[in-house]
């Protein structure tokens, strides 16, 4: 079951909805071993109130405009290798990560996390994101045409199709690469 608010738009500012949602987003990264610390933030932040910084998010509650977006930082410190993951936000990273495989695969992992959550995808794909492609991701998704899976499930994240009792995508074997 998907949550709904209908009384309330996704995309207001409406302060205890998106309390509510982060609250349940931090609680599942807390579960799956992502860490987020709050602290304060510069307005030059890629999203709105977030960095990432080794294995961590960095949040600035005051500046966060989308609870979603987390599931998305989240999504690319899940689908990196563990032994990269510390490197992130130093100079010992590549400097061309996260590839557009990354991205895809982020993308892809935050779909599977806002179902897991029971949230709408809207909380992720917002219009305000994804190069104003929010519409079209849902889309795809919501029929089933998960782009990005093969790189999932060669990461060992999740299985494309049903077999010996392992549910495919959106279910996944496990949350971090």
């Amino acid at each position: 079951m998907l949550v709904a608010y209908p009384e309330i738009s996704l995309f207001s500012h409406h302060k205890s909805l998106s309390r509510i949602m982060q609250q349940k987003i931090l609680h599942f990264l807390q579960q799956i071993g992502i860490p987020v610390i709050e602290t304060e933030l510069p307005d030059d932040c890629f999203l709105p109130g977030l960095a990432i910084e080794k294995n961590t998010i960095l949040m600035d509650p005051k500046r966060l405009k989308y609870p979603g977006d987390l599931l998305h930082e989240a999504g690319h410190l899940a689908v990196t290798e563990e032994k990269l993951r510390p490197l992130i936000g130093t100079a010992e990273m590549d400097p061309a990560w996260p590839t557009d495989g990354d991205e895809l695969a982020a993308i892809l992992w935050s779909y599977a996390a806002l179902r897991h959550l029971e949230l709408e995808p809207e909380v992720v794909f917002h219009p305000e994101g994804y190069k104003n492609e929010s519409g079209w991701l849902i889309e795809q998704f919501e029929n089933k045409n998960y782009i990005g899976l093969p790189l999932l499930e060669w990461m060992g994240l999740c299985a494309a199709s049903e077999k010996d009792g392992v549910l495919p995508f959106p279910q996944m074997l496990k949350w971090l690469r």
